[in-house]
């Protein structure tokens, strides 16, 4: 996003913590203080490993999940708290693709009918929202014939299709897209990459997205998040995160990313952490990070870093006592 550029998304402190059943098991604070802006017609991949929280900042954003604390500002309003009535108006610009997509699309339902319902649930007319899911079905590549079939005559890439369609029935602005190809096979997964790229192109949209797959996110985003135990660690421009990681743990995930090089490949370093992260029931003080981190130094098992510009002059921030020199 450039410095004059106003967000479409601002994201401000946000937090989500579960709180356990009963009293009987202690409360999960999945996601801790994460801040972060999304400019109009921008790509931005939040990134980090299984259980960091991504996947619950995306369903917050678009008010599946109730954040604890923090602000959600969309197109200059705040609506981390508004009621039900009040974010109707405001669902159709903020839409969310999911991972499987099967199991995101109605079994009873046939695929004319899943991409009409969010026009019909805005009380649009029959006629009208059927039409306008034939043309969606159209722009993201699904034949007419496929318009009275049901979700599960479709491969995992048709389905998502059909997820995608139905996100776009509404006209939104934003999309959170949560690891909108991991359930697809590989050879699939750049068909639907392009599509998501298209569509960007043709209708103007913002993504959130959020992955794990490193390769799929340099290809499509043009800033990067990185999370670790429900925090950002890590966030700027994708080519000086992936050309000069800051952060310990931002290098380590990039290490572990195939290269296209057989001889490259075979000759450099992968960074191999120990442990496993933490639970997020009971994080470690001081820097989260700091157990597996190999520049851990007693500052950083006392004292939270604090996410500052990395560079004078670079619009990248770290969270760590001991970045990295660029």
């Amino acid at each position: 996003m450039t410095a004059t550029a106003r967000p479409l998304l601002s994201v401000r402190d946000l937090s989500m913590t579960f709180r356990g059943k009963r009293g009987r098991a202690a409360p999960v604070r999945a996601v801790d203080g994460v801040s972060f802006d999304v400019a109009p017609g921008e790509t931005l991949g939040l990134v980090g490993e299984s259980g960091c929280g991504k996947s619950t900042t995306g369903r917050m954003i678009v008010r599946l999940l109730e954040p604890t604390a923090g602000t959600i500002t969309y197109g200059g309003r705040d609506i981390s708290r508004l009621g039900q009535r009040a974010l109707k108006p405001l669902r159709r610009e903020l839409q969310m693709v999911f991972q499987d997509p099967h199991s995101s699309l109605n079994p009873r339902r046939t695929v004319a009918r899943i991409i009409a319902d969010p026009l019909l649930a805005r009380g649009g007319p029959a006629a009208q929202a059927r039409e306008r899911a034939a043309e969606l079905m159209e722009l993201v590549g699904l034949i007419p014939e496929h318009a009275d079939r049901y979700p599960h005559e479709f491969s995992g890439g048709q389905a998502q299709r059909i997820g995608i369609a139905r996100s776009l029935a509404t006209g939104p602005r934003l999309i959170v897209a949560d690891e909108p190809v991991s359930a697809l096979d590989v050879s699939v997964r750049a068909q639907i990459v392009n599509l998501m790229e298209r569509l960007q192109r043709e209708l103007g949209l913002a993504y959130l997205f959020i992955a794990h797959d490193l390769s799929v996110v340099k290809r499509v985003c043009d800033r990067v998040a990185v999370m670790y135990l429900g925090r950002i660690v890590e966030v700027g421009a994708k080519e000086r995160v992936y050309a000069a990681p800051a952060h310990p743990y931002t290098r380590a995930l990039l290490s572990a990313v195939p290269l296209p090089d057989p001889v490259a490949e075979r000759t450099r370093q992968r960074i191999t952490l120990p442990g496993d992260p933490p639970s997020p029931a009971a994080p470690p003080p001081g820097c989260a990070f700091h157990p597996r981190c190999p520049k851990a130094r007693e500052v950083c098992r006392t004292e939270a870093p604090l996410l500052r510009i990395a560079t004078p002059g670079e619009a990248r921030e770290v969270a760590c006592h001991f970045p990295e020199a660029a």
